[in-house]
């Protein structure tokens, strides 16, 4: 029966381990680089960066003039009775056609409409500019979910270590009872105990190796590949940086964070928003201008043919009086947008703060954390070592052993737990800085 289970286990390491049989290591730095560059979501929120800079010329916001060709072909039939006034005699006209060809360059150019136009080509920069934070805000969150699944990758491989440890101290236990048992000095029911404890490890074994394939796949989704592929992570543990800046950190918060240039853009739109609406209480004036060319022909008349040709100019000035008071709510209604933008750019600030807060009193307490577990770790260690020495001489009983063997794994997991917790408030830390590119040197 124990060569079975022993069998069973080993069988079903080696189906669930293909990392074991891979031979690709990766780094932090690895994943990251090949994210950037193959990730769908990165690449769909760069080409609308680029939608957004090819937008900026003179000619969308308006300072070119526009150009246009056209022509036409028409025909017309008629017929006429005609009557003279001293006579009467009636003339008639039957079928009497007339053909128009006519051929045209027009132009229409604004040439001012109250710095519309300006603030048109100022507006769409500003555009470009939130397509670019947009774009810097996709990578830095996507560099921050990344990292903290690689270091959940690399935790859950640890957990496995721990998890295939606890099955060794298992399989050793059983070995030594099986033995006691053979020579009777312990009963079938230490046996039976110490086999249940040994099935129990390796189900934890079993499950953790689906718990590290899951964080495998969801790393090979975010760097854009094959999700089958194997690979494990080069780092053996977790460490974090203990030795950040509060105060340098709080300030590239407040001067730094995306969201918050974000929302400092948007109040600039509504700035320009009203500047254009402002626009209605100066006069326009407009170009107009072009060259014909219309060729007429006739079956019946005087006349067989007659061309015309030539260019034509115009200049239109315009103010409008009154429009129904629209524009004075418009630009009341702008004033107001504008105050609100100022005060979400404040609200912004005041979350940030408060965030930042509540990361760095938890990157703090979880630092502490971690080094308790490691004091925790280092007397769990000694007393099972203890605890195994008593009960190879059959000083302690089966379930005190047992005690000890879970004090330690759970131990080592409390430290891992701490550890990467820490982890992800730093990550957290430099995400919300702007700084959080710091893991791609």
């Amino acid at each position: 029966m124990y060569k079975r289970i022993i069998i069973t286990v080993l069988f079903t390491s080696l189906l669930l381990s293909p990392l074991l049989l891979s031979q690709e290591v990766m780094t932090l730095q690895d994943c990251l680089r090949k994210g950037l560059q193959n990730n769908y979501d990165l690449q769909i929120t760069r080409n609308e960066a680029l939608i957004s800079a090819n937008n900026v010329t003179l000619g969308n916001a308006g300072f070119l003039p526009e150009v246009s060709l056209d022509g036409g072909y028409s025909l017309r039939n008629s017929n006429s009775d005609q009557f003279a006034a001293d006579s009467g005699k009636k003339v008639q006209t039957r079928d009497a056609s007339t053909s128009t060809t006519d051929v045209g360059v027009n132009l229409n150019w604004t040439l001012f409409e109250g710095f519309r136009v300006q603030t048109n080509y100022k507006r769409l920069q500003e555009l470009q500019t939130i397509g670019e934070l947009n774009s810097r805000l996709a990578v830095e969150n996507f560099v921050a979910n990344l990292t903290a699944e690689y270091y959940n990758y690399v935790q859950q491989q640890l957990r496995l270590g721990n998890l295939k440890y606890a099955v060794a101290l298992s399989r050793e236990r059983l070995r030594i009872v099986e033995a006691r048992y053979q020579v009777g000095s312990l009963s079938r029911l230490d046996l039976q105990q110490a086999r249940v404890y040994f099935n129990a490890d390796s189900s934890l074994l079993i499950q953790q190796y689906e718990i590290l394939h899951r964080s495998r796949i969801l790393l090979n989704e975010m760097m854009g590949g094959d999700v089958d592929r194997l690979f494990s992570a080069q780092d053996t543990t977790i460490l974090f940086d203990a030795s950040l800046s509060k105060e340098q950190l709080l300030d590239a918060t407040l001067n730094h964070n995306t969201g918050l240039l974000l929302t400092e853009k948007n109040k600039r739109l509504s700035e320009l928003e009203l500047k254009n609406l402002q626009s209605r209480n100066y006069p326009y004036l407009r170009l107009n201008g072009g060259y014909g060319f219309t060729h007429y022909s006739y079956n019946s008349g005087a006349l067989d043919r007659q061309r015309n040709w030539g260019p034509t100019l115009g200049v239109t000035l315009g103010y409008t009086f009154f429009d129904g008071f629209n524009r004075k709510r418009e630009q009341q209604n702008a004033k107001i947008s504008i105050q609100n933008r100022e005060l979400e750019v404040e609200q912004r600030k005041l979350a940030l703060q408060s965030d930042f807060a509540n990361m760095w009193i938890a990157y703090q307490n979880n630092m502490e954390l971690t080094s308790l577990e490691i004091e925790s770790l280092d007397n769990a260690e000694l007393n099972y070592e203890i605890a195994m020495e008593r009960y190879k001489i059959g000083d302690l009983s089966g379930l005190e052993l047992r005690e000890a063997q879970n004090s330690l794994l759970e131990a080592e997991q409390r430290l891992l737990t701490a550890q990467y917790n820490t982890k992800l408030y730093e990550i957290s830390l430099l995400q919300i800085s702007g700084k959080i590119g710091k893991y791609l040197e």
